[in-house]
């Protein structure tokens, strides 16, 4: 790799740092490249992405970043996983080292902020953004609907209420 692709890598490298919502980083010596194709397709289903690159590299686009101190957790043989979505990269990265002992969660970053093993495990037990949308929904539209109810209600009573009067009439 000569000085120009590593300046693109870096540069791809800081981009991903800046933008995701989340960088889960992981080691995976003895994945085999099957599973590890696995895990991009589970990964690019939520809409995040795997990406292994030199430690090195990665540690030179982190700086300066406000997740910078991840770059400790850059030792051996290390893949990224990370999405916009706060959560998604979370999620799946935890549920696949369920699945897979070789792949093992070291930590990662969410902003600023970075996360322990645990941390990411705590993360992917948050809801996902879709998931908060759907329950906002819910929670706006259930009033709604107690409204519709307690409207027709009364209307339904009064239909109850004739249609038994039309009964003892015709008896």
């Amino acid at each position: 790799m000569d000085r120009a692709q590593k300046e693109k890598v870096v540069e791809e490298l800081a981009q991903i740092f800046e933008s995701s919502g989340v960088v889960v980083v992981a080691h995976y010596a003895g994945v085999t490249v099957a599973q590890m194709q696995e895990l991009r397709a589970q990964m690019r289903d939520v809409g995040g992405s795997v990406r292994v690159a030199k430690n090195r590299l990665a540690k030179i686009a982190l700086a300066g970043k406000p997740s910078e101190k991840m770059g400790d957790l850059l030792t051996g043989m290390t893949v990224m996983a990370y999405s916009e979505d706060p959560v998604a990269a979370a999620k799946v990265a935890e549920a696949y080292a369920k699945k897979n002992d070789k792949f093992v969660i070291l930590g990662g970053a969410m902003g600023d902020t970075i996360l322990d093993p645990a941390g990411v495990k705590t993360v992917a037990a948050m809801p996902s953004r879709e998931e908060l949308i759907a329950q906002i929904v819910s929670c706006i539209g259930a009033p709604a609907s107690s409204i519709a109810g307690a409207i027709g209600a009364p209307a339904s009573n009064i239909a109850g209420i004739l249609s038994t009067l039309e009964e003892r009439e015709a008896a």
